[in-house]
């Protein structure tokens, strides 16, 4: 299963040329890394003793009974920002166990800087005891799946955009989604079901502060006249962020 306990992911150089073939620093990348701590037996990292309560309280939760492994993050988001990687926030995520970071940067470094904050990562959590799992869905059930939400925009988008442009971007990615889902990491087919704030995966769409499409277009981007940034909400939390700027931005200067 990819994605599982320990298990380290290495990107093929032939990746990040080619994505640096067609990504400038004009384009902005933001990517909601999620993951979930486990045990070194599998066990998530807070189900010891089972199954616990319903998924609810454990997003952005405080308190022992809602968040565990926080003395992780805190050490990663400290870790990555003394390196100059651009870390905007980090949080628990909704199930107990479960994480998201943020990395931001500009063109090919967005995608370097999140596979050094993975690699940053595991090595933290081994100081604990702890390992990583970045499986888009390593808990079947009523439980929300990982993925890595890809938040982008270029220059256009952010000082002279319009509903007409965001729309057209969005219609682009669509009239190529096999291949988004392609460049979009493995077993996604078990997180993108259409529940648990997902759209399903042999389908596309997109709406204004829509979760469950495959694009979401935030209140922030229409309440600022249109002068914003998308969101790719396909991306699985095991993706290459070399494949995925590759395709964003590939189709959308064609």
């Amino acid at each position: 299963m990819s994605g599982s306990i320990c298990r380290s992911y290495n990107a093929s150089p032939n990746q990040r040329a080619a994505a640096e073939a067609v990504v400038t620093d004009e384009w902005w990348f933001g990517f909601e890394q999620e993951y979930f701590f486990t045990n070194k037996d599998g066990t998530i990292l807070g189900w010891e003793d089972g199954e616990p309560a319903p998924q609810g309280d454990y997003y952005c939760g405080v308190g022992a009974n809602n968040a565990v492994g926080r003395e992780i993050t805190d050490i990663h988001l400290q870790t990555c920002l003394d390196a100059g990687i651009k870390l905007t926030g980090t949080n628990a995520e909704v199930a107990l166990g479960q994480w998201e970071y943020q990395c931001f940067g500009n063109g090919i470094k967005a995608a370097d800087d999140l596979w050094v904050s993975r690699y940053l990562l595991y090595k933290i959590a081994e100081e604990f005891g702890v390992c990583v799992n970045i499986h888009p869905k390593p808990k079947t059930g009523d439980w929300n799946g990982s993925g890595m939400h890809c938040n982008f925009s270029n220059e256009e988008m952010r000082t002279n955009g319009t509903e007409a442009l965001f729309s057209s971007m969005c219609d682009k990615l669509g009239e190529v989604h096999a291949e988004g889902i392609a460049a979009y990491g493995s077993d996604n087919d078990m997180r993108l079901t259409g529940l648990h704030e997902t759209q399903s995966i042999d389908e596309f769409s997109y709406g204004v502060s829509d979760r469950g499409a495959s694009i979401r277009i935030p209140v922030y981007t229409v309440e600022h006249n249109w002068n914003g940034y998308l969101e790719d909400r396909r991306p699985a939390s095991n993706a290459d962020p070399y494949k995925i700027v590759s395709h964003i931005v590939g189709t959308l200067t064609k």
